[in-house]
């Protein structure tokens, strides 16, 4: 994915600067000195982030945001997860320009950078509104609540094949109808790819079993959530796997060949962790852009304007996470959490070691 950039969203020139002090008010049930970070922000009167969220999804949190906030101009660059955690750990290195901050889908390689050091320890306004797992030693913070769905094509599958769990997606296909005709995500190159099929070999008991079967399939992997669906949709492709539940739901309401399955022995959940770097440039706008996507207003647009459901539990709207525990149940959402611990696969030997079953497994041809 070539990396895009969103430079200079500010409506700063479209607002007298009456209009400007009245919008940038330090929001309802804030503390008073929240206008510290306010003033301090309009200063840096810029921020950079890096994400791995498509600018289409992300466009209307950036002109909600500068809206609330005018005079702050936000530069988005739209990465695939692993370009995001490269790139920022490569400028690093290098001691130039970098990310205020960091938005990735790859839970894991987000830990990683926050466990290794270079998140702020910022204790957002608004995390007491998001569940506990969702947050870790007020440096990381999930800010989304996205299901790892099957995803098939409706006009080529019988309603009697769609799977219902794991064992029925093992089972179908390993029939030779689904031959060259299954899809699922590149695990070397896509950050969430091997994170969503790590905990995949945590949770699912027949793992290995999984496994064979994609080899049987001869799985066709790609490195997107949109090549999957188009090869999905035009039939390409009969059924994918892990494909990114927020993006699929979606289309599915107005691509008719798109079909959705939220498993009901578990659903995998992906919360995209955002942080702000600890040596930020644009700190204080770091932290307005932090507290606005956690907050009530930030995750309302989440939930109807970005569509990646909502964390927060008393948000409603188009997308949300209490509709999505409703429709799973309780019992059988997993979110994978927000902690160092989802890093076991990450050590190089571990790492290593799961890719080598992979290819010899699922990757056999």
């Amino acid at each position: 994915m070539q990396t895009k950039n969103i430079l200079g969203i500010t409506l700063a020139a479209a607002f007298s600067s009456l209009a400007g002090a009245a919008l940038a008010q330090v929001p309802a049930g804030y503390p008073a000195d929240y206008q510290k970070i306010i003033d301090a922000a309009k200063k840096e009167g810029k921020l950079v982030i890096y994400s791995a969220t498509d600018s289409k999804a992300a466009a209307p949190l950036i002109k909600d945001f500068s809206a609330l906030y005018p005079g702050i101009s936000v530069e988005y660059n739209d990465m695939n997860s692993t370009e995001v955690y490269n790139r920022f750990i490569s400028e690093v290195a290098a001691g130039g320009n970098t990310a205020d901050v960091m938005w990735s889908s790859a839970m894991d390689l987000q830990m990683r950078l926050a466990s290794d050091g270079y998140a702020l320890k910022y204790k957002s306004v608004e995390a007491a509104k998001i569940p506990g797992w969702a947050m870790w030693d007020d440096q990381a913070y999930g800010t989304t609540f996205e299901p790892a769905a099957i995803v098939y094509n409706k006009r080529l599958l019988d309603p009697k094949e769609v799977p219902k769990n794991h064992d029925d997606f093992v089972k179908l296909i390993a029939t030779p109808k689904f031959k060259d005709k299954v899809t699922t995500y590149d695990i070397e190159k896509s950050g969430v790819g091997f994170m969503f099929m790590s905990q995949d070999a945590k949770e699912y008991p027949q793992f290995l079993a999984l496994e064979n079967a994609f080899g049987t399939a001869k799985v066709r992997v790609q490195s997107s959530t949109g090549t999957m669906m188009e090869r999905i949709s035009s039939g390409e492709n009969l059924i994918g796997y892990n494909v990114l539940g927020s993006y699929a739901l979606v289309r599915a309401k107005t691509d008719p060949s798109i079909g959705v399955v939220l498993p009901k022995d578990y659903t995998l959940i992906l919360s995209r962790v955002q942080f702000i770097n600890k040596n930020a440039k644009n700190v204080n706008a770091g932290k307005l852009w932090l507290d606005y996507i956690l907050s009530h207003r930030g995750q309302t647009v989440i939930s109807n304007g970005a569509k990646l459901f909502a964390i927060r539990a008393d948000v409603t709207g188009e997308t949300t996470s209490a509709d999505l525990i409703k429709e799973i149940g309780a019992a059988n959402v997993k979110p994978v959490p927000v902690h160092p611990i989802i890093l076991q696969f990450l050590g190089p030997a571990k790492r290593m070691a799961f890719l080598k079953q992979w290819k010899e497994t699922a990757g056999k041809k």
